[in-house]
């Protein structure tokens, strides 16, 4: 019997090329891309192991009814006519979450109540009791996608967004969003081979995320919980079983990770994270100002990093801080390949290094630019030249 089904693991805008990747890489089938989403096929195991191992996706939904919609009362019907017992006791609770692109379903809020109504109308014919809703906790919860007139119906097996490791309990003003850090690691290339560094780390997210890819260490291992265990059909074992395999992939890391914060409050959350998240033997976190620093040693460096921006910059003068940005490099670290996000496009013409790579991203709802900047040993011109000789 043929127990695989259809998936959908949603992600941020630029990121569907790395999780069909990292998708393929766990084993995954009849891998799709979407926009901000990538579809696969997988049976129970693989939607635990998705939802564990996938460091860029956001959430994992499971389809379980499409169908065409031109007015309120298809909605109603066909929501109704599923068979939601297979799913979720008389007794339990649901929360229903939509998104929609349609000229009658205009409200998202709305389509999610009219969802609603249907379920427990069915159990309410059916049992004479009715599930309540909880949005924080329920047993089940379900989402809803219109887009012109297909609707389709899913199961959230992730319950909270992915990006909720379980590590973070301290956070500075405007932290960056953990499958964002992810995705811009994987992004820039690093793969564990040199010493990392961000050296404007604030809580720690880029640092923790690099070490999790450095010594392929799951995700989400550290979360509380996903939706998928509160189902009917929970399998405790399999779960374990799945951890157990993804654990045995896990491998040594010989570099160095450094964090370098110049605020006391952000090195001391920054160091309370990495310690939850049991990575503090990988990463060392100092009270620095980047701007006073060197490169120790000559061998290769890669960093990352998200230089304070919006309301982190409220009394920085951005062109002063964005040349100190490109004067540090190119001054203070040869051999280092810099990678930098910001969602201030003006700012990057005061670094005043050429980047050799620019892609286009989204932090939160903020168009950015991910930028690379190659630090040579010496200028480039002695290195062709001692190339030549």
């Amino acid at each position: 019997m043929d127990n695989n089904f259809k998936m959908v693991a949603k992600t941020l805008f630029g990121f569907e090329d790395i999780l069909a990747k990292e998708l393929t890489q766990l084993g995954a089938m009849q891998v799709e891309k979407g926009v901000r989403n990538v579809s696969f096929v997988g049976d129970k195991g693989f939607m635990y192991k998705a939802n564990m191992g996938l460091r860029t996706a956001i959430k994992i939904l499971k389809p379980i009814k499409s169908f065409r919609v031109a007015k309120e009362e298809d909605l109603y019907q066909n929501v109704k006519n599923i068979k939601w017992e297979a799913y979720l006791k008389p007794t339990g609770s649901l929360a229903v979450d939509a998104t929609v692109h349609h000229s009658i379903f205009t409200h998202s809020q709305y389509t999610a109540l009219k969802t609603k109504d249907a379920v427990v109308d069915r159990f309410r014919e059916q049992n004479g009791t009715r599930p309540n809703v909880d949005l924080r906790f329920p047993d089940l919860k379900v989402n809803v996608h219109i887009d012109r007139q297909r609707c389709t119906i899913s199961l959230d097996t992730s319950g909270e967004s992915l990006h909720r490791r379980g590590y973070k309990t301290a956070t500075n003003i405007a932290p960056i969003n953990e499958v964002l850090a992810a995705g811009l690691i994987m992004m820039s290339g690093w793969d564990g081979q040199s010493d990392f560094m961000d050296p404007m780390c604030g809580s720690g997210t880029i640092l923790a995320e690099a070490a999790m890819i450095a010594c392929n260490i799951p995700p989400n291992l550290m979360r509380k919980e996903f939706a998928f265990e509160r189902w009917e059909d929970w399998d405790v074992d399999l779960f374990e079983t799945i951890e157990e395999s993804l654990l045995k992939k896990t491998r040594d890391f010989h570099h160095k990770i450094i964090g370098y914060d110049k605020s006391p409050s952000a090195v001391k959350k920054a160091k309370e994270n990495i310690k939850n998240a049991h990575l503090d033997e990988f990463i060392h976190i100092q009270h620095e100002d980047f701007f006073k620093t060197q490169k120790a040693g000559s061998a290769k460096l890669h960093m990352v990093f998200n230089p304070p921006y919006g309301e982190r910059l409220e009394n920085l003068n951005i062109e002063e801080f964005y040349g100190n940005i490109g004067s540090t490099l190119k001054h203070g670290y040869p051999n280092t390949e810099a990678w930098l996000v910001t969602s201030n496009l003006e700012a990057l013409k005061f670094i005043g290094l050429r980047p050799s790579r620019k892609i286009k991203v989204f932090n939160a709802k903020l168009e950015s630019r991910f930028v690379k900047y190659e630090m040579y040993e010496g200028s480039k011109k002695a290195k062709k030249a001692n190339n030549d000789s």
